[in-house]
This record gives structure tokens, C-alpha cells and sequence, in this order.
């Protein structure tokens, strides 16, 4: 058997296994704030834009609106954000952050550069991996 094909060899197993470490680190933050990772990535793109529609969001984060809606709605259950239908054209729903979402902003990425921080990534390794990685996604996406 060929040495790269060997598991441990391959590259898109070594994402996924970061991948899961990530979102292991990342889950035992956000559980304190009573949020998951992919709604700790929504907090982000809101806190970034907020009052963007559920079809921007789903863009920006690469999700469905079959995937994002329900979580939408937990969210919202959760104090996190409101949904406001657009005036103009009610098929459009708009995302509002609440004042929790935004009291809560401080402590929670307070607390996940805290965690990143015990990994122990330096800024210019970190600022490597970033390009690295933009790098490796766009070849994938021009593959097609």
C-alpha cells in the first residue's frame, strides 16, 4: 500500500480530526453561555452584521435553511436574537441581535480567545494557518 494512502497520510482526515478538536474546545466554552458552536459562528456573523436576512446568513456561513432555521429558533427561544419579516417583501426575514447577544459579547469571546490561547498558537503561526487554509479552499472550490 502506497504510504500516502494510508489514513494518518491523508489531508482531509487531518481537517477532520482538527476539525472535531475545535469544536470539542469550542463546545466547552460556549456550553457555560448555553450555546453550540454553530450558534457561537451566527453570534459571530451577527455581532460582525447585524440585521443581515436568514438567506445572507446561510451564505456567509455555508448552511441551508433547513440547518439554520430550527437553530434559528432555539436562538431566539434563547433571548439570543429576534426575526423580523421585511415590510417590503415578507418572503425576506431579517436577524436581529438581542441585548443579551450583545451584554454576552464580551465574556464569550473573552472566554474562546482564552481557550485558543491554551493551545498554545502564536500569532504569526496562526495568521500562517489562516492563509494556508483560504489558500486550500479556494483550490477546492475551483476544482469545479
Amino acid at each position: 500500500m502506497d504510504t500516502i494512502m494510508r489514513l494518518e497520510n491523508q489531508l482531509c482526515f487531518a481537517v477532520y480530526e482538527t476539525a472535531g478538536e475545535f469544536t470539542k474546545l469550542y463546545s466547552g466554552v460556549l456550553q457555560d453561555f448555553g450555546l453550540t458552536y454553530p450558534q457561537y459562528l451566527v453570534l459571530l456573523a451577527l455581532w460582525e452584521k447585524d440585521g443581515v436576512t436568514l438567506k445572507q446568513l446561510g451564505q456567509s456561513l455555508g448552511l441551508g435553511t433547513g440547518t439554520l432555521t430550527p437553530m434559528i429558533a432555539r436562538m431566539e427561544a434563547g433571548g439570543w436574537l429576534r426575526k423580523v419579516r421585511s415590510k417590503e417583501d415578507e418572503r425576506h426575514v431579517h436577524l436581529h441581535l438581542e441585548p443579551k447577544a450583545l451584554e454576552e459579547k464580551a465574556a464569550i469571546t473573552g472566554k474562546v480567545a482564552e481557550a485558543i490561547m491554551t493551545c498554545g498558537i502564536e500569532l504569526e503561526e496562526y495568521e500562517q494557518l489562516m492563509r494556508q487554509l483560504r489558500q486550500l479552499q479556494r483550490k477546492l472550490k475551483e476544482r469545479l
